[in-house]
């Protein structure tokens, strides 16, 4: 888990270009977090339904407003993690999407997150 267990926040990308979060603050790792609609219990729910229909995912952990899952690559198998936090009092569902190894990840994470987001607003 990349949960900053002293803030209750999602962790901090490193320093590489394979990583996103909507908590990052500078224009090479932010993306704008999901927007919460209805109540936070509904919201993860679709949430989770919309990864399992995903290919190559793995939900890790679902614990109320957080949300962990493990994505594999289709060709050498990498591993990316994906978490959500729900935040209720400002309406959003933050995001963090990131690469266990490698460098670059040729922006493979801010696609899926963009991807993840299109279908949630959608269902």
């Amino acid at each position: 888990m990349n949960v900053d267990d002293t803030s209750n926040r999602l962790a901090p990308c490193p320093g590489k270009p394979n990583c996103v979060s909507s908590r990052a603050t500078d224009a090479g790792h932010h993306i704008e977090p999901l927007k919460l609609t209805g109540s936070q219990d509904s919201a993860m729910g679709r949430l989770e339904s919309i990864l399992r229909g995903l290919p190559r995912v793995k939900i890790v952990t679902v614990d109320g407003g957080y949300l962990r899952a493990e994505f594999k690559s289709a060709l050498f198998g990498f591993v990316d993690d994906v978490e959500f936090m729900a935040d209720p009092a400002a309406r959003v569902i933050h995001v963090r999407s990131a690469s266990r190894v490698g460098y670059s990840d040729l922006g493979a994470n801010r696609k899926r997150v963009e991807n993840i987001r299109a279908l949630f607003q959608v269902t």
